[in-house]
């Protein structure tokens, strides 16, 4: 994950300010209340959990989604076929995180029966991070997969033509002692919220995360947002943006790459797609010795050998269970344009922000 630099301007919000007004925002769309909050609670999570990225910098972009968009505020999922663990699930064209959140639940019940549940989900949009669905499931006792299509925001190596999303995937493993084993990450370098963040603080990116329009290395966040990202591992990311991002659609029906949209024109309403398994680990082993086994896995890091300068060693997730709970006692770091962003369309809502008064900047 990245950590974001700090700026003078960033503000401490506290999660529950924070998550009372972006509901209401959101309910200001014409999403019921339940939905409204379930959608504020995904972003507001991931800040809590430091994915800033996928946070309410988003809220601007998804009130333009739910109200002048095509996002459906009122767009409910439903079931459209189940053949025991397959599961197809159509979003109604609400927002991912509405269908996202249906669709886990339902691979969560149906494992309970089969071991194993993979639910496509089609009809979609934009789903915010993926861990939100996969600790869904370790939370169930279960262990849980999530990917995603993405806009095209890469190329093939060698390539400038942004065809291939980063399209991310989400690995959520139940420990014992120690929070889950939690993977969360793109094919891309980095993602372009992380670069939207950095360009919000007027800070250079770091190296290896971008290419200009020409395919040229850059720091530049500005020419970043406008050029490619760079995959991870070179031509392997390319390949495994691909293989998440044709997982994510094809068995759905959902659109794949550059029939999603682009990153100048947006995504077409209704066409994204994601997928959701979640695996009853009593129906391979006992959950117990599953568990201890993680922490065991984790242990094995920690106790391991360390570079001189090196004080801790870390596994996937841990760094976001720590700010998690730092943030939840001492308020969310945002930046001061995060803020002023959610101030303007609270505004334009006629939603009461007063929570939030005074944290941005003048």
């Amino acid at each position: 994950m990245a950590v974001y630099p700090k700026a003078q301007s960033d503000r401490q919000v506290a999660s529950g300010d924070l998550l009372a007004v972006v509901t209401a925002i959101f309910a200001a769309c014409q999403m019921d209340d339940a939905d409204a909050r379930l959608l504020a609670q995904t972003l507001v999570a991931s800040d809590l959990r430091g994915v800033h990225s996928h946070g309410v910098l988003r809220v601007p972009d998804y009130v333009g989604k739910l109200t002048r968009e095509g996002v459906d505020p009122k767009g409910k999922p439903t079931i459209v076929s189940q053949r025991g663990g397959a599961i197809v699930v159509d979003g109604g064209n609400s927002m991912g995180q509405i269908g996202g959140t249906f669709a886990m639940d339902r691979a969560i019940e149906a494992a309970r029966e089969t071991g194993i549940a993979y639910a496509a989900l089609r009809g979609s949009n934009h789903c915010g991070a993926l861990d939100w669905y996969t600790l869904r499931a370790a939370e169930a006792g279960m262990a849980g997969l999530a990917g995603t299509n993405a806009l095209p925001t890469m190329a093939p190596l060698g390539g400038v033509d942004k065809i291939v999303g980063i399209n991310p995937l989400s690995v959520a493993l139940p420990g014992e002692r120690h929070a889950p084993f939690v993977l969360d990450f793109a094919f891309g370098a980095t993602a372009h919220g992380k670069i939207r963040v950095y360009h919000q603080k007027g800070a250079p990116i770091p190296e290896g995360w971008a290419f200009d329009t020409d395919g040229n290395p850059t720091t530049d966040a500005g020419k970043a947002m406008e050029g490619l990202i760079q995959p991870i591992g070179g031509h392997k990311g390319v390949a495994l943006g691909m293989a998440i991002g044709m997982l994510s659609s094809l068995l759905s029906g959902a659109a794949y790459g550059t029939e999603l949209g682009n990153m100048v024109d947006g995504p077409t309403a209704g066409r994204d797609g994601q997928f959701f398994v979640a695996i009853d680990i009593a129906a391979f082993v006992d959950p117990a010795t599953f568990r201890q086994r993680v922490d065991a896995a984790i242990d094995q890091v920690h106790g391991s050998g360390r570079r001189e300068g090196v004080d801790r060693l870390y596994v996937p997730g841990e760094i976001e269970a720590g700010f998690e709970a730092e943030f939840a006692r001492e308020g969310i770091p945002l930046a001061a344009e995060t803020i002023n962003d959610i101030l303007a369309a609270a505004e334009a809502l006629s939603v009461d922000a007063g929570r939030l008064v005074g944290t941005g900047t003048a």
